[in-house]
């Protein structure tokens, strides 16, 4: 099998790389890097193709990645004080409104 053959990803893991390369371009970020970063997202998450190999069997995915984001950002915001997050809240807030109109 020769290197970059997808042979091996199931359906599912195909539509799920060609959502986040779709969500790459959609940022700026060019086809083929697009593309090259959705697939290595893919296999972080899932650890490479799921169809089955020589024993027969197919591989559980666990998406491990997908788990990471709500982790990281509980404790990012559990060492900031209240007013910090309030404050930053509120110009959060204020940015919205000033795009809203500015895009309305």
């Amino acid at each position: 099998m020769p290197r970059g053959d997808k042979s091996k990803y199931t359906d599912k893991q195909e539509r799920k790389a060609d959502h986040i390369a779709e969500g790459y371009e959609k940022s700026g970020v060019s086809e083929k890097e697009a593309e090259r970063r959705a697939w290595a997202t893919v296999n972080k998450d899932d650890g490479g193709g799921k169809k089955e190999g020589g024993s027969g069997r197919g591989k559980h995915t666990g998406h491990p990645a997908a788990h990471k984001g709500g982790e990281k950002g509980g404790k990012a915001a559990a060492s900031r004080s209240a007013a910090d997050r309030s404050a930053s809240a509120k110009k959060a807030a204020a940015t919205r409104k000033r795009n809203a109109e500015h895009h309305a």
